[in-house]
C-alpha cells in the first residue's frame, strides 16, 4: 500500500483546490491517504531575522515529516494574482531552510482548479517549474476549470475530455510510485 499526502495550497475552509487533491489522491489504487490541511500549520511569516532568533516552527518539522512518510505528493494550487496563496507561500519558505531537498524527490502531482475558465494555470506553471528542478521523476499536471461546473463531489470530474486528461497525469503519477 502506498502513502499519498494530499493537500489544497489554500487556507480556505471551503477550498475547492482541497477537495480536487484529496479526489485524485483517492483515485490512486492501494493507496492511504494523509489530507493536510495548511490551517493546521499556520506560522509566523517566514524571514531570516526571525529565523536566527527564534529557529525554525516545529510546525515546519511536522509538515515535513508528513512528506518524509509519503511515498508520494499531491497538491492542487490555488491562485492568489496568478502566485501561490500566502499560506503555501509561507509554509515553502519556513519547510525550505530544514533541508535544501524540500519535497524529498518524491513523485509528485500538480493540480489547480478556480471557479473560473482559466483553472488558475498560472500558478501551476509557476509550480511545476519550482518543483520540477532536481526532482528525477516526471511531474504530470492537470488544471480543472470552472470547478463549480465540471466537478461532482460524489462522482469527480464530469466532462469527458477534462477526464481524459485527468486520468492520463494519473496513470503518470501512479507509474512512478
Amino acid at each position: 500500500m502506498k502513502n499519498i499526502v494530499a493537500f489544497g495550497a489554500s487556507s480556505s475552509s471551503r477550498s475547492i483546490n482541497r477537495q480536487l487533491a484529496t479526489y485524485a489522491a483517492g483515485q490512486v489504487p492501494d493507496a492511504k491517504i494523509h489530507v493536510l490541511d495548511l490551517n493546521d500549520y499556520e506560522m509566523p511569516i517566514y524571514s531570516q531575522d526571525r529565523e536566527e532568533k527564534e529557529g525554525i516552527p516545529e510546525k515546519a518539522y511536522g509538515f515535513k515529516k508528513a512528506l518524509s512518510a509519503a511515498d508520494g505528493i499531491v497538491i492542487s494550487f490555488a491562485e492568489h494574482n496568478s502566485a501561490y496563496t500566502a499560506a503555501f507561500k509561507n509554509i515553502f519558505d519556513w519547510i525550505s531552510r530544514i533541508e535544501k531537498v524540500v519535497w524529498y524527490n518524491k513523485p509528485m502531482w500538480l493540480l489547480s482548479t478556480s471557479t473560473g475558465a482559466g483553472g488558475a494555470k498560472h500558478v501551476l506553471a509557476a509550480a511545476h517549474s519550482r518543483m520540477s528542478r532536481g526532482n528525477p521523476h516526471e511531474i504530470p499536471t492537470f488544471s480543472l476549470p470552472e470547478f463549480n461546473k465540471h466537478f461532482e463531489p460524489n462522482t469527480g470530474i464530469t466532462d469527458t475530455e477534462l477526464g481524459e486528461e485527468f486520468q492520463a497525469a494519473l496513470e503518470v503519477f501512479v507509474s512512478q510510485l
